[in-house]
């Protein structure tokens, strides 16, 4: 919104209007969802200004509007929340992993915290495992 040089105190106005327009086209689901994202991701609201969003749609729209903006603004809180668990499961396990490493082989390469960091949730779980049988660092690494 920085970019787009609008007022902060418009923020919720122009994220509902945008949200308006998106529920009165004659979309296929895809497109919508495609552009509900955009909305969301670009148009990023603080908790203040959430309130006022919320209000707006409650006051300002009709009610099928009213309807198809709540189930929009429903799924973008609920990937939000999916990709905040995700997030924090895959930190969790990088710590976990960089933990046991350095407590077990004590000071680890940078190339070593590299590749944990970088590792998807799945491979980091089998590191864990390794961890166990490990009688040293590259046999963390070893596929089993």
């Amino acid at each position: 919104m920085a970019k787009m040089a609008i007022d902060p105190k418009d923020r919720p106005r122009v994220k509902a209007e945008c949200l308006r327009l998106l529920v009165t086209l004659k979309l296929d689901p895809a497109r919508r969802r495609f552009i509900s994202g955009f909305i969301d991701t670009y148009l990023r609201l603080r908790q203040e200004e959430l309130q006022v969003f919320d209000h707006l749609i409650t006051t300002e729209f009709l009610p099928t509007e009213q309807e198809q903006a709540m189930e929009l603004t429903t799924r973008w809180k609920e990937e939000g929340i999916q990709q905040g668990l995700k997030q924090g499961f895959h930190q969790g396990e990088y710590h976990a992993l960089k933990r046991l490493l350095t407590r077990r082989f004590q000071t680890l390469p940078a190339d070593v915290l590299a590749r944990i960091e970088t590792a998807p949730v799945e491979q980091l779980e089998q590191w864990l495992d390794n961890t166990l049988d490990a009688v040293t660092l590259e046999d963390v690494f070893r596929s089993h």
